[in-house]
């Protein structure tokens, strides 16, 4: 059960050194989706990446520092063919660049959340990148982060796309939980 906390709350805890310490991703509580289309923008294509590790770094002060990688060989389409694909060299090329990394350089409150600002690094490219997320509090202390992100996969090297079928717009959806290590 999670029990949402204001962007104030958790700003107030944060720079008070509540949260201050080593946060760890509970991979079983965490998930990392996407989505996108194909088929010219009519059929559209989720999967799930089976594994993800990371952490966070709070210091006393309140600055946030961390990292979230995701497996790309474990990702799943449920059509092998297409995941073996996605694999390959025309998209990920797991076997050379087995994870899609993003490192956390800062968090500043917005709105009703916080926007997220670091760099996803895809293969061997690395952009800046800033999208908001949502935090929760849940019963048991876990700080539970939420977000969707947009991203151009030519901007990362990965423009395969026979007949134009295939999107290069695609939506990455993280679930997020931390616990206090």
């Amino acid at each position: 059960m999670t029990t949402p906390q204001s962007t104030a709350t958790l700003q107030v805890q944060l720079a008070g050194g509540e949260l201050a310490g080593t946060w760890t991703l509970d991979p079983a509580r965490s998930t990392a989706t996407f989505r996108s289309k194909s088929m010219w923008g009519l059929a559209p294509v989720k999967g799930v990446f089976g594994d993800l590790e990371g952490y966070a770094v709070v210091s006393p002060t309140g600055e946030v520092t961390g990292q979230i990688a995701v497996a790309t060989g474990t990702l799943d389409t449920k059509n092998a063919k297409r995941d073996t694909h996605l694999r390959s060299d025309d998209f990920f090329l797991s076997e050379k660049y087995p994870a899609i990394t993003f490192s956390l350089e800062k968090i500043t409150p917005a709105g009703e959340g916080a926007t997220v600002s670091g760099t996803l690094t895809v293969r061997d490219r690395s952009h800046p990148i800033s999208f908001p997320v949502t935090a929760t509090l849940s019963s048991d202390g876990a700080v539970v982060l939420d977000a969707t992100i947009q991203v151009d996969r030519s901007e990362f090297g990965l423009t395969w796309n026979q007949l134009g079928m295939a999107s290069m717009k695609n939506a990455v959806t993280i679930h997020a939980v931390f616990t206090k290590s």
